[in-house]
């Protein structure tokens, strides 16, 4: 190992390699080309930077002047391009490295200036790359190393194409790295087409897959989802954690359900720029935001400190999607957990995702209000505040609370105070809860209600009406039947006595209207007050005879239409013209119109009907005989035409002495006179006419 890189691990507090930095930094590998999987969160980054430090570097033990780049780290995404370029910058810091990073969503011509100016290493989203060298803005011709990092999550993402250009624009001696968690046969069949000899590393870590991570999986109702995941936030009051949801518009509500009650969220989704998407990940750095809502887009290498939480809102679609989202936690020797919200129906889901990603979780309930009371209460006696000495700045304040208050209530006042930073947590009801069946109504007894159908009675108006008058619920009234003009209500036995009771001796409810009490059920033409068939008079109107329900018509089968005989069709006669009569009618009484052939040489000609005789029981055409006297609702266009903005002009009447009038040939279009007269023309116009379209009104012209 170089001496430079020793001393960047030293500093950054590095004792032991992982089990993947130690496997790619063996002597018998310098060089090699490396298909490498590891789980998330196993130091992949500093592992692929150790691997090629000594094909970049040589014998050296620093860069030589910036130039060409000498290595290609591709990855996946964005933010976890910008997280290698931070990890790679401060491991070969004392080695002169200059970095330079190409990604999408950042200003392109920035990047070409730097490229311009020489990089050692250059960090890059396969789109972005591909841009720059269809571009000429980068030059491979010197490259030494390429690093595919998350090399399936780029297949998925539908890389392929870009990554096999960049692959074939690069030089043929380079040394290929391929990095990924899992290795199905599309990134086994890219290894083998542009690796040579490439050398097979499998960490041990690999057999237990997250071993540092706890599962839990909490069964909730789907109304409560949102509370389990306030709960769980709660419950385990983590410095960073991530809720992991599956789209967009979750993400959007998420957040703002978290904002309201108190937490400091962010959101991170592909919809946000890439600004917006930077900042959201310095604010949950910095601490000036604990929990982040986010999409499967920050599932793939995102590192952030003290993350100890995963929450799935919703089920991933695959257990590989899992074990990327679960890895933002229990990274590099750390503990974490990670809590799937599942409602029942998702149950078998949730059990076939964890068995393919060979994990097992702790099938459990969701934190009660109860059991997040009870944490916050061990982590307040469990605070080291206790046990610190007071300071002599806080010496007089504390003294002056000891003199004026009883040790009761300035604990109160911390409990007051206490509580009132910290949301409040939810209640949650049973997961395994179902809807219980109403019970059976019981024996009931009728009362009727003056007014009915013809009043606007309404159930919607009684049963509160009842409820306040009887002091009874809605649970207590059985059926309501409104007739024409009375009403019956069912009521409990049960609850007679009280409703009785609190209408009073008169039975006098709203409006003065007056109860009375049924021996029995009303007879409404069915059993027991149901709406059955009518076999006699109806109760509300004796003098209307029930009338006899009529029996339904079975159903008739249309037949089903004749097949369309193409050869018969032809055969047959054409139909005649709509203005021609068929041929073979035989009119009912003498017609004026006679046949005759075109050619009464030839017997085949087609017929003309002779029409010098207007038929019978027909008026004339308007035009054609006596004028029309109807008015039709349009008027009729003039017989001037408009052909390529020349208007021609209208027929002149001959003049008195009989001579023909001066043809002054087609007149120009409004507003744009062709000569001087047709100008003046133009301009010059006795009457008060119209102006023509396109132009101004003339202007009248004076008696001389």
């Amino acid at each position: 190992m170089k001496k430079a890189l020793a001393d960047a691990l030293e500093a950054r507090g590095y004792s032991a390699l992982t089990p993947v930095q130690d496997a790619v930094n063996k002597p018998e590998l310098i060089g090699a080309d490396m298909l490498v999987s590891a789980q998330t969160g196993s130091g992949k980054t500093v592992g692929f930077g150790l691997a090629i430090a000594p094909t970049l570097l040589g014998d050296a033990e620093t860069f030589s002047m910036a130039g060409p780049p000498l290595a290609l780290v591709i990855a996946p995404t964005r933010e976890l391009a910008l997280q290698v370029k931070r990890e790679l910058d401060w491991l070969y810091a004392k080695a002169n490295v200059v970095m330079a990073s190409c990604v999408g969503g950042m200003d392109m011509r920035d990047e070409r200036r730097a490229l311009s100016r020489g990089a050692h290493i250059v960090v890059a989203t396969p789109g972005r790359l591909r841009d720059h060298i269809m571009r000429g803005s980068i030059d491979l011709s010197a490259l030494r190393a390429i690093v595919l990092d998350e090399a399936d999550e780029m297949l998925d993402l539908g890389f392929r194409e870009d990554l096999e250009f960049i692959l074939g624009e690069s030089p043929d001696d380079r040394q290929t790295l391929l990095f990924s968690a899992t290795v199905p046969a599309s990134i086994a069949n890219l290894a083998k087409k542009y690796q040579r000899d490439a050398v097979r590393v499998v960490t041990k870590s690999e057999a237990s897959q997250h071993a540092d991570i706890e599962y839990q999986a909490y069964t909730v109702n789907e109304r409560d989802a949102d509370n389990a995941i306030i709960n769980t936030l709660r419950y385990f009051e983590a410095p960073n954690a991530i809720v992991f949801c599956n789209t967009r518009a979750m993400v959007g509500r998420l957040t703002t359900r978290l904002s309201n009650r108190g937490f400091s969220v962010v959101a991170l989704s592909g919809e946000l720029s890439q600004n917006e998407r930077t900042h959201a990940l310095q604010a949950m750095r910095d601490g000036r935001a604990r929990i982040c809502v986010a999409t499967d887009v920050a599932a793939r290498g995102i590192d952030l400190p003290n993350l100890d939480l995963v929450i799935h809102a919703e089920l991933p679609s695959n257990h590989e999607t899992l074990l990327h989202r679960s890895g933002r936690t229990g990274r590099a020797g750390r503990k974490g957990t990670s809590v799937l919200i599942v409602p029942p129906k998702a149950r078998k889901k949730a059990q076939r995702i964890l068995d393919s990603a060979k994990v097992r979780a702790e099938w459990t309930e969701a934190a009660s209000a109860d059991a997040v009371r009870a944490r916050d209460e061990e982590r307040m006696l469990a605070a080291e505040v206790w046990a610190e000495p007071i300071p002599a700045e806080s010496a007089e304040a504390v003294a002056q609370l000891v003199e004026r208050f009883t040790p009761e209530q300035v604990a109160y006042a911390y409990l007051q105070l206490f509580h009132a930073n910290h949301t409040a947590p939810e209640e949650l009801s049973d997961a395994d809860s179902k809807p219980q069946p109403r019970a059976a109504f019981g024996p009931t007894v009728w009362f009727a209600v003056p007014g009915g159908r013809a009043a606007g009675a309404e159930p919607r108006r009684l049963l509160p009406m009842l409820c306040k008058f009887g002091d009874i619920t809605k649970d207590d009234i059985g059926a309501i039947r409104i007739q024409q003009d009375q009403t019956f209500v069912e009521i409990k036995e049960a609850s007679v006595a009280g409703f009785l009771r609190a209408v009073g001796p008169d039975m006098t409810v709203e409006d003065g209207a007056v109860l009375t009490r049924l021996n029995g059920a009303p007879d409404l033409g069915g059993p027991s007050g149901a709406a059955g068939p009518r076999k006699g008079p109806r109760p509300d109107r004796p003098d209307r005879p029930a009338k006899p329900r009529a029996e339904a018509k079975p159903f008739a089968k249309k037949p089903y239409a004749p097949k369309r005989d193409d050869a018969a069709e032809s055969a047959a006669p054409a139909k005649p013209h709509r203005h021609e009569p068929p041929r073979d009618a035989q009119p009912s009484e003498p017609s004026d119109r006679r046949p005759r052939p075109k050619d009464a040489s030839n017997p085949s000609a087609p017929i003309e009907w002779d029409d010098d005789r207007a038929p019978r029981n027909r008026k004339p055409k308007p035009g054609k005989g006596a004028p029309s006297k109807s008015k039709s609702p349009f008027k009729a266009k003039p017989k001037s035409a408009r052909v390529e903005g020349v208007v021609t002009d209208f027929k002149r009447k001959p003049r008195a002495d009989g001579s023909a009038p001066q043809d002054r040939g087609p007149r120009p279009p409004a507003g744009k006179p062709s000569s001087k007269k047709n100008k003046a023309r133009a301009q010059d116009r006795s009457g008060p006419g119209k102006p023509r379209s396109g132009g101004s009104a003339p202007p009248r012209r004076s008696k001389p």
